[in-house]
């Protein structure tokens, strides 16, 4: 019996339904992993997370199988075995599954019992429950193996150390949410010390669509304490040795763990990585921005040169006659900070020809927010015919808060392909902004110093569609509509409850309505990065005919 194993945690980038590609990735750790005995990938690292319908097609799962029965032969060279998941079908049933290739051949195979289905998951209608296994026996050590929201429960992890496992080895796809990594963490805590056992933690990285999934993979002792970490939001080779002790017990040793960053750089990397891999995995050239010289555009422009550069970032400034002086000469210091390219397309000629074209059917009506749309459908075309003509991406600039009480104009500025600021409030937006002032994240391509000045973070919000208008002549102050709006949705509060905790009834009962009277526009949003718990779209799902107006319970 072996009295020493050295387990590599392969923390990788998948693209979802590139089979080939992704064993690559698996193939090339494998090879920087040569002196191990154990490589061991994330959760569905073949196909990528979640596969969604795509798994169900049965020219897909027939080509996973063929092309991972293939890689399993070249285990049987001298390199270390691969622990692998991978949709796997079996008499007739679609698993969620680990797959233990070595010596040549697919070993032994491990199906997920604990299927979530909530919030972005699905995964009861796609894959069948696995039954509680016995460990799997891996050249003298017994690895107990779990995938995901296995660990979130105790009777897989209990099982398994009944069963005498030596190591708990949990495979994972867990999206970033800023709320989710200290529950990750408590959950795998409880695992270790219920059962004694230290546990190897694989998550992926990268973004999928509107999840991204943050790494920071991991050891935790059976204390609970962390015994290394890997690199969060960058993919990652992380080598461990393991060691038995005299009681028969195994213990992976000490080593550095890598500094972690704080939250606000965490929500920062979320969106940054979210956006690059979005238009990196899609293939589009680049992306166009409105710059209107507010914060929205601001952080959005300064994020999409942090992730894919300053000369794949192609910024628009598109003046009206309500545009000031101040949000013109802001936009170009923007753009000059940022180091991308900016055109200035005045929209007054779309307003007069707008104006001429409707007159004889609004003449006699007053002037209202029609007027104001029209400037912002101007602006959404002539994006539009940009991103045409040259294949650019355009990236929507509206925040949640803005998302949330529908203020903001259909196929004006949500026109876009993909919006980085979709679950991010306005309050959360300052404090970004004002971060990235300061601060250099790691991996980016933008500059090291400030991104915007400091009066687009200190001037009032304003949509500047008509004459001295402000956000806050039809909204609540931001830190208030934040607040109540988190109480809604994150928390889902009554309308009372919310009030409870120090609002006006009136101003919360309105911001209900106005939450609930904008589903119809967020189901014609574009994707956009999740880093809440409650983000719009496959977390929060409400019908658009809503006849409950029960604002107290």
């Amino acid at each position: 019996m072996t009295d020493k194993i050295d387990i590599t945690l392969a923390q990788l980038n998948p693209t979802l339904g590139n089979i080939e590609g992704n064993l690559d990735l698996v193939r090339k750790a494998r090879h920087k992993a040569s002196q191990a005995d154990l490589l061991v990938t994330g959760e569905l690292i073949v196909s990528g997370y979640p596969p969604e319908d795509l798994v169900l097609k049965p020219a897909f799962q027939t080509a996973i199988e063929s092309q991972v029965r293939a890689f399993a032969k070249e285990t049987a060279d001298s390199g270390p075995a691969v622990l692998l998941g991978a949709p796997w079908s079996e008499s007739g049933s679609l698993y969620n599954a680990a797959l233990l290739l070595d010596g040549g051949e697919i070993k032994s195979k491990y199906y997920k019992h604990e299927l979530p289905n909530y919030g972005v998951f699905d995964e009861k209608r796609i894959f069948s429950v696995g039954d509680l296994f016995r460990p799997i026996e891996f050249r003298g050590i017994k690895l107990g193996i779990m995938i995901c929201e296995d660990m979130w429960f105790q009777e897989v992890s209990k099982n398994l150390a009944r069963a005498g496992s030596d190591i708990l080895v949990v495979l994972n796809g867990s999206p970033f949410d800023v709320e989710k990594k200290t529950a990750r963490f408590d959950y795998a805590a409880a695992r270790a010390k219920e059962t004694g056992l230290d546990l190897l933690y694989v998550n992926l990285v990268g973004g999928q669509d509107e999840l991204v999934f943050d790494g920071d993979s991991f050891v935790m002792g059976s204390d609970g304490e962390f015994i290394q970490r890997a690199c969060s939001w960058e993919e990652s080779i992380v080598q461990t040795q393991w060691k038995l002790r005299k009681n028969g017990s195994w213990f992976c040793q000490k080593q550095c763990n890598v500094e972690q960053s704080n939250h606000l750089e965490q929500i920062y990397r979320a969106i940054t990585l979210g956006l690059r891999d979005y238009v990196s995995k899609n293939r589009f050239p680049g992306v166009l921005i409105g710059l209107s010289g507010g914060i929205d555009s601001a952080l959005s422009a300064a994020v999409a040169v942090d992730a894919i550069g300053p000369d794949q970032v192609h910024c628009v400034m598109m003046p009206s006659p309500y545009t000031s002086k101040e949000s013109k000469e802001d936009a170009a210091e923007i753009a000059e900070l940022l180091g991308c390219r900016m055109d200035i397309i005045s929209i007054e000629p779309a307003m007069l020809a707008f104006e001429n074209m409707f007159q004889p059917l609004f003449e006699g009506q007053v002037v209202d927010t029609t007027e104001e749309n029209l400037q912002a459908r101007s602006r959404g075309i002539s994006l539009m015919a940009l991103s045409n003509k040259f294949g650019y991406m355009v990236l929507s600039t509206g925040n949640k808060s803005e998302m949330s009480v529908g203020y903001s104009t259909l196929y004006g500025d949500m026109c876009g392909g993909y919006s980085v600021l979709k679950d991010v409030y306005k309050t959360t937006v300052f404090a970004l902004s004002e971060w990235r002032n300061m601060n250099t994240p790691d991996d980016i391509f933008g500059p090291s110093g400030p991104v915007m000045g400091s009066r687009v973070i200190s001037k009032p919000p304003s949509a500047e569609l008509k004459l001295n208008q402000k956000d806050e002549d039809s909204l609540p102050p931001y830190d208030k509509l934040d607040n109540i709006l988190h109480g809604l949705i994150e928390l889902d509060l009554s309308a009372s409850e919310v009030a409870e905790i120090g609002h006006d009834t009136e101003i919360v009962e309105r911001v209900w309505r106005m939450l609930d009277r904008a589903e119809y526009k967020r189901r014609q949003a574009p994707p956009g990065v999740k880093i809440s718990s409650r983000a719009f779209g496959r977390d929060r799902r409400y019908p658009i005919i809503n006849g409950f107006t029960g604002y107290r319970p």
